[in-house]
């Protein structure tokens, strides 16, 4: 019942189509590109990660009369890189007008990167946004995953709200932040901290059970945890060394500095009973591939949107899946990362990410006024 609910009433199915870079929008700028490495003065879960800092990239508008020149950005070796991160100018000057610019905090895929989700973030800075695309520790590609990483989803928020307040208090980026208009947008695991954000909660005991009883479901092992060896023994080995962590799971992350959310396939359906999302009032906008074997449409964000009084979901229709979201890949990705770089016949990258950068702008621009 509540499937034929939200597939019958509110799914807006997408014909995908290639829009001009300046096509949305009324002002756009060059895009500038910086890293920090945030470092909270106060205890938080670390993950067991080998760096204890949040390595977060910067994408943010640049005066296009500024004498700046955008060069291309990848992942990978540089002779050989494996996906195309976009264009950007790196530590160029932020625009002097206006004084202040609107905020996204930006949530990767597990065991991904900011950089995977260069495709938005570069968009949205050439519209005017600030985005801050935070590496999760223990869950992030630059660095050796950790159990704790993939099983202590909820910390993800801990991570954006720091690398926030950090954002403020940076002596270059802080004083252009307006302080009234920040969103939040993830994918994937990210989609799911990005609703954490927006306070919904988590039960991550009812996910456990699901996965018991149907070991097959796509989220209960993702491609990035097949070398982590036995699912049992990672959750054993996470509950015995972050106990605080666990015993907290459940507790509300909402930031209410982040005033609206665009969740792109977002996952762990299973997670959230009935009352999970009781407590999400801001606005959220969801948008899913319909081939999305990974977090499918009708567990995860088909589910969330019957539960979510104010959100509103899109289905990109044909092929599109859920590593369709990541950046484009290079030859070189397609023959050396096949899960990731695969997309069905038929399906441009680019022309999806087009779309949905469409829709993330406008979004944003409607809810952050």
């Amino acid at each position: 019942m509540r499937t034929l609910r939200w597939a019958a009433t509110l799914i807006v199915v997408l014909t995908v189509m290639l829009v001009a870079r300046a096509g949305f929008g009324a002002t756009t700028y060059e895009v500038g590109m910086s890293s920090r490495v945030f470092k909270p003065a106060h205890a938080r879960n670390w993950r067991g990660a080998t760096t204890e800092g949040l390595v977060t990239t910067i994408w943010y508008p640049v005066s296009v009369d500024a004498a700046v020149h955008e060069e291309p950005s990848v992942i990978g070796p540089p002779g050989d890189p494996l996906f195309l991160a976009g264009s950007t100018a790196v530590d160029s000057p932020i625009a002097a007008v206006p004084a202040k610019f609107p905020v996204v905090m930006l949530s990767h895929g597990t065991g991904g990167s900011a950089l995977q989700l260069a495709w938005l973030g570069t968009v949205l800075a050439r519209h005017g946004y600030i985005v801050v695309g935070v590496n999760h520790p223990g869950n992030n590609a630059l660095e050796p995953y950790t159990a704790e990483g993939f099983v202590l989803w909820w910390e993800r928020a801990t991570d954006i709200s720091d690398a926030l307040d950090a954002l403020l208090s940076d002596s270059t980026f802080g004083p252009h932040v307006d302080e009234g208009r920040i969103g939040a947008a993830g994918f994937s695991i990210g989609g799911y901290t990005v609703l954490e954000l927006a306070g919904a909660r988590t039960d991550q005991e009812r996910f456990l059970k699901a996965c018991e009883t149907d070991p097959t479901l796509h989220k209960c092992v993702v491609p990035e945890m097949k070398n982590m060896g036995d699912p049992e023994r990672m959750l054993a080995k996470v509950r015995a060394s972050s106990a605080e962590s666990m015993a907290r799971g459940g507790a509300s992350y909402r930031d209410r500095r982040v005033r609206a959310v665009f969740a792109i396939a977002p996952a762990v359906g299973q997670a959230f009973d009935a009352d999970g999302f009781r407590e999400v009032t801001i606005p959220v906008s969801m948008v899913v591939g319909a081939a999305d074997r990974i977090a499918p449409v009708a567990t995860n964000a088909g589910r969330f949107l019957a539960l979510m009084p104010n959100a509103h979901l899109t289905v990109v229709p044909g092929g599109v899946a859920h590593y369709t979201f990541l950046d484009t890949c290079t030859d070189a990705g397609k023959a050396k990362l096949p899960v990731y770089c695969e997309d069905a016949a038929g399906v441009d990258r680019e022309k999806a990410h087009t779309t949905v950068s469409e829709m993330a702008v406008k979004f944003f621009d409607r809810n952050l006024r």
